[in-house]
C-alpha cells in the first residue's frame, strides 16, 4: 500500500506523546515506518511554587497537535483520516494527577519536575526498603498527606498524564506497566502493583481514616499487547474537534516516556540497555534479576512488558557544553566567517578524539541544575584546571564531553562493577550521538562497553509508542513484545556499533577519579555563589 492508501483505508496506526516541551503525533504504516507528524509546543507553568500545566493546555495542546498532524496529512496525501487502526497515549511519566468522583481535578498537575516531596520520599525508601524517587505519585500523595492537604479525603482516581488522557478518550482507568511502576512499585512477578508495599503504605495512612484503600483509587495496571479499551465518541470529539475521526479505534495501553524511549531503540529484551543523552541523560538497563540492595541513584522501573529496568537518572546533559560551542560561534562570527553549527560541533567534537585519554588533568561540571546522584541540591558550571595540566582545545572539549556523561558513568558504575550486571546491547539516542561517532566513542570510555546508534531513534517516544498500538493489533504470530521488535519492526537492524578501547576506558577512569575528588569544589561554588 502507498501512504495515501493505508490512511483511507484505517490502517494508519497513531501515536501521541507529552514531552516536556513538545507534544507529537506520529503516523504510522502497516512496516512501522512513520508517514505523517504533528507536534504542538508547550512550558509547564510555575504556580504556587509548584511545576505545572492546566487541564486547559492539556486538551488544547492536544487538540492542537492532531490538527496538525490532519492538516499535514491533507498537504501530503490530499485525504482525511476517518478511522485509525490503533492509538496509543504516551506522556513525561509520574508527577501527581488526583481526581474527585465527578473526574475533576483536585489540585493542579504536580509534574516529575517537583522536588517538594523530600520527607516522603524518604519515609517511604524507608518503610519499602526500596528507592522511592521525589518525582513518583506515591511521593507525591504521601506528602500531600503530611501537608495535611484538605483535598487527600476526596481522591476518587490517581493517574500519570498519560493515564489521564487514556481515560477521558476510552472511559478505561487503565495504566501500562511501565508507567504504573512510576506510581508505587510493581512486582516483575505479577506485573501490577507490589502486594506488600501497598499494604505497608494503607497500614501506614490508616490512622488517618480517609474513605478509601491504595488499590481503590489507582489505574489498573496492564501488560504490554492488552487492548486498553476503545475511542468513545466524546473521545473521538476531544481528539479530533473537526469532527471527522470516527469512534470504536482500539487502544493500547498508556505508557512512560522512559517506556517509548526503550520501544524505539530495540531495547525491552534482558540484558539490553538504552541511554537518552540531550538536555538532561538517563540511562535504562533491563535486568536479568533484582538489585542486591536498594541506591538512592538507581530508580527500579519496569519495561512496557514489565521486566525490571534499573535507571540512572541525570539533570544535567549537554547544555553546558552547548553553552561553549556557542563561546566558539561567537567568536567565529567576529571574525566574520559564516557559521553552520553542524561544521562548529563536527570540528570539535572530533577535535576532542585527538586529546589525551584523561583530558590532560582538565576537569569540567555541566551542573546547570543540582544533580542527586552527586548530592547537589543546586548547580554551578565550573571549568577547573591547575598550572600544570595540557590546557588544550582537544583536551578541553574532551573534558565538556566527560562531563556529560560524568555522572551517568557514576551511577553505572554501581551496576556493572558492584553489582556485575551483565549487558548484551547497549543503544544510544539523542542530541550527544548527531556527530556521528564521537559521542558514541566517549559513552563506550565512561561504562565500558560497546554502544550502538540507529538511524530510528530520533524518532522518539511518539513513534515508540505508535510501536506499541501496533503491537496490540498486528501481533498474529503471538510474539512476545521483545521478539516482535526484533523480528518485525526492527528486523535484524542493530544499528551501528562502537566499542570502548581500553585507552580510552583508563583514560576516562583516571578523569573520574580526579573528578569525584574535587567535588568539593562544586560544593563550594554552589555554597559562595547565591
Amino acid at each position: 500500500m502507498t501512504a495515501k492508501q493505508t490512511i483511507e483505508s484505517g490502517k494508519a496506526i497513531l501515536g501521541i506523546e507529552f514531552g516536556s516541551t513538545r507534544i507529537k503525533a506520529v503516523l504510522i504504516d502497516e512496516e512501522n515506518n512513520p508517514i505523517a507528524q504533528g507536534s504542538h509546543e508547550w512550558e509547564n507553568q510555575l504556580v504556587d511554587g509548584l511545576w505545572t500545566y492546566s487541564i486547559e493546555a492539556i486538551w488544547y495542546g492536544l487538540q492542537d497537535c492532531y490538527a496538525d498532524l490532519r492538516s499535514n496529512v491533507l498537504k501530503q496525501y490530499d485525504c482525511e483520516i476517518e478511522t485509525l487502526a490503533a492509538i496509543g497515549f504516551s506522556a513525561m511519566m509520574h508527577g501527581y494527577m488526583a481526581f474527585n468522583e465527578k473526574h475533576e481535578i483536585l489540585v493542579p498537575f504536580r509534574t516529575w519536575r517537583n522536588t517538594n516531596t523530600g520527607k516522603a520520599a524518604a519515609e517511604l525508601s524507608s518503610l519499602f526498603n526500596y528507592n522511592i524517587p521525589l518525582r513518583w505519585s506515591i511521593s507525591h500523595l504521601y506528602q500531600c498527606i503530611l501537608d495535611n492537604e484538605e483535598h487527600v479525603s476526596d481522591i476518587k482516581f490517581l493517574t500519570t498524564l498519560a493515564g489521564y488522557v487514556h481515560w477521558q478518550v476510552t472511559g478505561q482507568f487503565v495504566l501500562g506497566v511501565g508507567d504504573a511502576s512510576g506510581m508505587i512499585p510493581v512486582d516483575p512477578n505479577t506485573k501490577t502493583y507490589d502486594a506488600e508495599m501497598v499494604r505497608k503504605f494503607d497500614e501506614l495512612i490508616a490512622p488517618k481514616g480517609f474513605g478509601w484503600k491504595l488499590l481503590d483509587i489507582l489505574p489498573k495496571s496492564l501488560n504490554a499487547g492488552e487492548n486498553a479499551g476503545f475511542l468513545t465518541p466524546e473521545g473521538a470529539k476531544r481528539l479530533d474537534v473537526s469532527g471527522h475521526l470516527k469512534p470504536g479505534i482500539p487502544l493500547c495501553p498508556p505508557e512512560g516516556d522512559a517506556g517509548t524511549g526503550m520501544v524505539a531503540t530495540n531495547a525491552v529484551k534482558q540484558r539490553t540497555g538504552n541511554v537518552s543523552a540531550g538536555t538532561s541523560s538517563f540511562s535504562m538497563i533491563v535486568l536479568e534479576k533484582e538489585l542486591s540492595k536498594p541506591y538512592e541513584m538507581i530508580d527500579m522501573v519496569t519495561t512496557p512488558d514489565g521486566s525490571l529496568v534499573a535507571m540512572v537518572h541525570c539533570n544535567n546533559c549537554t547544555s553546558d557544553l552547548n553553552a561553549w560551542v556557542n563561546l566558539f560561534k561567537e567568536y567565529q562570527q567576529l571574525l566574520g566567517i559564516p557559521v553552520d553549527m553542524n561544521e562548529v560541533y563536527g570540528k570539535l567534537y572530533n577535535n576532542a578524539l585527538n586529546g589525551d585519554p584523561d583530558c590532560g588533568g582538565l576537569i569540567a561540571y555541566n551542573y546547570i541544575s543540582g544533580e542527586p546522584v552527586t548530592g547537589l541540591a543546586e548547580g554551578r558550571p565550573l571549568f577547573v584546571r591547575s598550572a600544570n595540566d595540557k590546557f588544550t582545545l582537544a583536551n578541553f572539549m574532551r573534558a565538556n564531553l566527560y562531563a556529560s556523561v560524568g555522572v551517568l558513568k557514576i551511577g553505572n558504575d554501581i551496576l556493572f562493577k558492584e553489582e556485575q550486571v551483565k549487558v548484551d546491547r547497549i543503544t544510544g539516542h539523542g542530541g550527544l550521538f548527531k556527530t556521528k561517532g564521537v559521542g558514541q566513542r566517549i559513552l563506550a570510555a565512561a561504562i565500558n562497553s560497546p554502544i550502538s546508534v540507529m538511524e530510528t531513534a530520533g524518532e522518539g517516544g511518539a513513534w515508540g509508542i505508535a510501536l506499541l498500538a501496533a503491537y496490540v493489533v498486528n501481533n498474529s504470530r503471538g510474539l512476545s513484545l521483545a521478539d516482535y521488535l526484533d523480528e518485525v519492526v526492527f528486523a535484524g537492524n542493530a544499528g551501528e556499533e562502537i566499542a570502548p578501547t581500553a585507552e580510552d576506558v583508563a583514560g576516562f577512569n583516571r578523569y573520574i577519579e580526579t573528578y569525584k575528588a574535587g567535588l568539593p569544589i562544586e560544593q563550594a561554588a554552589v555554597q559562595c555563589k547565591k
